[in-house]
């Protein structure tokens, strides 16, 4: 067994047993201080924040990877990114050990724990990296089979191309935010009537997306490709994802190309970054890809080697501007998708596509077999014929002003739960445009 995924450990900052943010994650994000000072990377460990800058400082980064560099002062964690896995795991392992609850060096030393630790109440978390690209795929079959059936042929959801490759798109990297980020309902073309010409306006069928997302770590050069053995060296870590998107603006719009303004306005993040590393105890084998189970062959190129999938519980609340707490409208998991995150950098890269240190890749929305599980309101509304109900006596086919939507992750370990934390957004009225 890894080290690190020790369900024993424990660590001499008092962590519930409910907490996201046990010794065993250690997930990165970028904050700073709300009393002020520069923007660095930390590690959130139960309630606490950990400054690595302050670690870097100290000089307790000794191993290979690590002693000298200075990639935690920053506003990022590109840089730490772009090191690698080796460095990763270093980093991970050095962390671990200064927390864990028989280790002097921070426990005991007062005057280093009051410059090392922060509260998250007393931060406010930036993005995690510096997005230079952003693509967003396709990869749950029940969600392609729910929307091939409302809008094409229910007996052939499933385009010909979608079990032989994972279908993605490249969205726009400047419109992500971070979790907390108020959401402005866009503006965009509509034609709600097919006889009719389009018209200009507000979206009334906005929607949100329930994703998960992946950073890029090294990468590849221009021209060269990642093969589905190497993948996993470059996939830094996970956080969940809500790729808002305005219905109506986009079925007017993505013949022939694709989604454009109906996604563009707006992609939330969780801004804690859970390391691959602290997921691997929750690899599970996933919905099968083989001819037995009915499947075409897969070409050579995205054939993987073990278990592709994550065994990660997800949840969508939905809270109404008016109610006194939200309604859970959704739960999940990241199990429902049939194109894993390696293939998904594979099949991106096979062509000499370059992927660089903070890149995001997203999954597409996550939808189970059940209604229940299914990953935005296009879905749970089944187009807005079927109202989802909310508590007292409310209800939604789509999103209204005001309402704020949270989602929530976390893979359920032995006596210790690795957590994402929250994403969440408000949506705002329309501006004038």
């Amino acid at each position: 067994m890894n080290p690190t995924h020790d369900p024993t450990l424990r660590s001499f900052i008092d962590v519930h047993s409910d907490s996201p943010f046990p010794i065993q994650n250690l997930p990165f994000g970028v904050f700073e201080r709300k009393a002020g000072g520069r923007a660095r990377v930390g590690v959130a460990i139960g309630d606490q924040v950990l400054d690595l800058a302050v670690l870097e400082e100290e000089k307790l980064f000794g191993g290979e990877h690590l002693a000298g560099q200075r990639v935690f002062a920053h506003s990022s964690l590109n840089l730490f990114m772009g090191l690698g896995r080796p460095a990763w795991r270093e980093a991970r392992r050095t962390i671990q050990n200064l927390l864990r609850h028989d280790n002097p060096t921070l426990r005991d030393d007062a005057g280093l724990r009051k410059r090392a630790f922060v509260s998250q109440d007393d931060v406010e978390m930036l993005l995690p990296a510096q997005i230079g690209d952003y693509t967003d795929f396709y990869s749950s079959r029940q969600h392609a089979t729910n929307v091939g059936s409302m809008f094409r042929d229910p007996n052939n959801a499933l385009l010909p191309n979608w079990l032989h490759l994972p279908v993605g798109y490249h969205g726009r990297a400047s419109s992500v935010v971070v979790s907390g980020t108020d959401v402005v309902r866009p503006h965009g073309q509509l034609r709600p009537n097919d006889d009719e010409p389009p018209t200009f306006g507000p979206s009334k069928l906005l929607d949100f997306e329930l994703e998960m997302g992946f950073f890029v770590g090294p990468g590849n050069e221009l021209g060269e490709s990642i093969s589905i053995d190497e993948a996993e060296q470059h996939i830094f870590g996970f956080v969940l994802v809500n790729d808002w998107s305005a219905r109506d603006i986009q079925k007017w719009e993505y013949v022939p190309l694709g989604p454009f303004l109906g996604k563009s306005f707006a992609t939330s993040v969780s801004p804690w970054v859970v390391t691959a590393e602290a997921l691997e105890p929750f690899r599970v084998e996933g919905e099968s890809q083989t001819p037995e189970a009915g499947n075409p062959p897969l070409l050579d190129y995205l054939k993987q080697q073990g278990k592709r999938s994550l065994d990660i519980h997800l949840e969508v609340g939905l809270w109404p501007e008016d109610a006194d707490r939200p309604t859970t409208i959704a739960e999940s998991n990241a199990k429902y998708l049939y194109w894993s995150p390696e293939q998904q950098l594979t099949h991106h890269t096979v062509n000499g596509c370059n992927a660089r240190p903070g890149d995001l890749m997203a999954s597409g929305t996550i939808s189970g077999e059940e209604k229940g599980s299914y990953g935005s309101m296009l879905e749970l509304s089944w187009r807005g014929t079927d109202p989802v109900p909310l508590r007292d006596g409310d209800e939604r086919t789509f999103l209204k002003d005001g309402d704020l939507v949270t989602m929530n992750g976390w893979a359920q370990g032995d006596g210790y739960r690795v957590g994402f934390g929250e994403v969440h957004g408000r949506v705002l009225p329309a501006r004038s445009a």
